[in-house]
């Protein structure tokens, strides 16, 4: 499977979110243009490449659309990876996991989910993307997220997440993920849906697997590959079905 990366300056004029400073953050934002609840709002938790790549702004932009409140904290405090990372041998990805870690990006989640509370909101989901899966499953499981849904998530230990997911947290779980996926691979989904399947976890659960998904296609799957672009909009699809479901 390729991994495409979209210019964020060829797609620039595509986004109609703004850039906003909340709790001190800079947070991308999509409103959506008719009426909504002004008391949720989704939160987009980004792969490594943060809020400044085109594909996640495009994200947050689709959430909106479909009237979600939507916004994506810059919880890399600025410090994203590059575009083009992963085809560059030179970054080194596990030293810059390590220059990244709860103690730098969990506070200014926890600042923006603040400040909102502080401006009426009352009610949050979460869709975590990759590096994000962490951060949605550390929220559900301290129970400050109705919502909770991850494509590809990394940094998650199997079982111990999960059952811990399954012992802790309220909120309907929904898992997008491919089958080649090796960050994730199909080995740990079923045993994932063995601790959480079957109506084990009674608040929902679900895993949509897709087939020749590779780690990442939610975000940056190649859109002008058919297959590929039928598994992300298929993803975003469900996210957005899950939603409207238990939000």
């Amino acid at each position: 499977m390729t991994i495409m990366m979209l210019r964020s300056d060829i797609l620039y004029s595509l986004h109609v979110g703004v850039l906003e400073t909340i709790g001190g953050v800079t947070c991308y934002v999509g409103t959506p243009t008719g009426d909504y609840d002004h008391q949720k709002v989704l939160l987009l938790f980004t792969d490594m490449f943060g809020i400044t790549l085109g594909n996640n702004k495009l994200l947050v932009d689709d959430f909106a659309k479909c009237g979600f409140k939507t916004i994506a904290p810059d919880y890399l405090n600025g410090d994203e990876a590059p575009p083009y990372a992963m085809n560059n041998p030179e970054f080194n990805v596990k030293q810059w996991v390590q220059k990244h870690l709860p103690a730098q990006t969990r506070p200014p989640i926890d600042k923006v989910i603040a400040a909102l509370k502080e401006q009426g909101v009352t009610t949050f989901a979460v869709t975590g993307y990759c590096f994000g899966g962490r951060y949605t499953f550390d929220l559900a499981c301290e129970n400050i997220i109705k919502v909770a849904i991850v494509a590809h998530p990394s940094q998650l230990k199997v079982p111990d997440d999960f059952t811990k997911y399954l012992n802790n947290s309220k909120a309907p779980l929904c898992i997008e993920v491919g089958d080649v996926d090796v960050e994730f691979p199909l080995k740990n989904q079923e045993t994932v849906d063995g601790i959480l399947g079957d109506g084990k976890f009674a608040p929902g659960y679900k895993r949509d697997c897709w087939p020749n998904m590779e780690h990442g296609f939610a975000v940056r799957g190649d859109i002008l590959d058919p297959g590929h672009l039928a598994g992300k909009e298929g993803a975003f699809k469900n996210t957005v079905a899950w939603l409207k479901q238990y939000f």
